[in-house]
């Protein structure tokens, strides 16, 4: 029962939390996508458990992405541009409660001529509704904060509410995630609420691997909705490989359907959880 208030107090704090921010300016996201494609992942409501560590590589190339501009090492949008670079970002969660956890990324960039450069940080934290609720569907709610240099983001200082949805039906497995933006600092700050929304779909075709298709879009300003030749969406054919329930494997190859969305995205995301309470109890046996 004390963990069950514990999930509902951290609820009653959100909403007047999220109500003051949809009373402020919010900031459309479509200059600031490419900051996205350094972690493409539609999540799912599962928390990492409490005395365990979630260490994550998210790596993706742009195929056919933006270019340089001629005589210029920016695009047109004046962010450097996405064609052939790796991006390649590094989260680690941390579980905290059975219901919450806490996770921060490190963004880097590599492209030729330029080498690798650190591109920014974000910390995100979550809670989930505990299974002692018994919902019909997993949920949870995800902040992410953070900074990103203004060569590769129009806005330096953002805010993102992810709300998760998913379930698990046989070997069908469905998940969404209608993300809110906002920035605090940058060409976006004035305008209005973005919203991004991204899904999930996949089957189980035995116990080692699963495939589907990813969705991830950007509709810019909810008070003027962009014109589908500036929206980004983009679809990913994706598997995962399910090798060890300490391993989370995911390769996919995105195609954008827009003009204001890379054509061609490669990606592969690789975690691996440590279980610290387990290794601990390991050396405690071995020093008996």
């Amino acid at each position: 029962m004390g963990g069950t208030r514990r999930v509902r107090l951290c609820g009653t704090t959100l909403i007047p939390m999220l109500l003051l921010i949809v009373d402020g300016k919010f900031a459309v996201a479509q200059d600031n996508y490419q900051i996205s494609n350094y972690e493409i992942q539609v999540y799912g409501t599962q928390t990492v458990t409490p005395k365990t560590t979630m260490v994550e590589s998210f790596s993706n190339v742009s195929a056919d992405g933006t270019k340089p501009l001629a005589g210029s090492v920016y695009a047109a949008n004046q962010l450097y541009p996405t064609n052939n670079a790796l991006h390649e970002s590094v989260e680690i969660t941390q579980g905290i409660t059975r219901w919450s956890e806490v996770g921060f990324y490190v963004f880097t960039d590599a492209r030729s001529g330029q080498g690798w450069q650190w591109v920014g940080d974000h910390i995100r934290p979550r809670v989930r509704a505990p299974d002692s609720w018994h919902w019909p569907v997993g949920a949870s709610l995800s902040v992410e904060f953070g900074y990103q240099r203004p060569h590769f983001s129009t806005d330096t200082w953002t805010l993102e509410i992810r709300p998760i949805v998913d379930k698990q039906l046989g070997p069908w497995y469905f998940a969404a995630n209608p993300a809110f933006e906002r920035s605090f600092h940058g060409r976006s700050v004035s305008q209005g609420l973005a919203f991004a929304p991204s899904a999930k779909f996949s089957y189980g075709f035995n116990k080692y691997i699963s495939g589907g298709l990813e969705y991830y879009g950007d509709y810019g300003s909810l008070r003027d909705i962009s014109s589908f030749h500036d929206q980004q969406q983009q679809f990913f054919p994706a598997i995962d490989l399910n090798v060890s329930p300490d391993w989370e494997i995911n390769l996919g190859v995105g195609i954008g359907v827009t003009a204001n969305t890379d054509d061609w995205i490669w990606k592969a995301n690789v975690g691996r959880r440590f279980d610290w309470a387990h290794h601990r109890a390991q050396s405690s046996g071995s020093m008996q």
